[in-house]
């Protein structure tokens, strides 16, 4: 069995932002030479996020809507968490929308369904942050 491992790093103008990381996803499968195993991606910060979904302008506003319905950023003062930052929305968010994905890979390909794209989503952004790649296989 090979193992292969990568880390993609974003750093967002916005505090919110929602990327397609499919093809940066695709080429680490690429690299990897597997041809039949499973990747694991994931956020490696409590702030952001990785999920599979369709990639529609206005299914990301929607999600972005949700999001603040449940877990606005303002009133900062509305959350114990935020005595000395102004995340804990960011916290919540991530919570809601997952840490990570898990994806078959065949014939050297992601298993992706018909509309199936990987995100990464960011909710306390504007500094540098990363996604792993973990794929085994063979």
């Amino acid at each position: 069995m090979k193992s292969y491992r990568k880390e993609l790093w974003f750093e967002t103008k916005k505090r919110r932002e929602f990327i397609n990381i499919t093809p940066l996803v695709e080429e680490c499968v690429r690299e990897s030479g597997i041809k039949e195993g499973l990747l694991l991606c994931n956020a490696m910060h409590i702030t952001a996020s990785v999920f599979i979904n369709d990639d529609e302008p206005g299914l990301h506003k929607d999600f972005e809507n949700f999001l603040e319905k449940l877990a606005p950023e303002k009133p900062y003062d509305q959350y114990y968490h935020n005595t000395y930052e102004d995340n804990a929305d960011a916290h919540l968010k991530r919570t809601i929308m997952g840490r990570e994905v898990v994806v078959a890979i065949t014939d050297g390909k992601l298993d992706l369904g018909p509309w199936e794209q990987i995100f990464y989503g960011e909710f306390d952004g504007r500094r540098k942050k990363r996604v792993l790649v973990k794929i085994i296989g063979e």
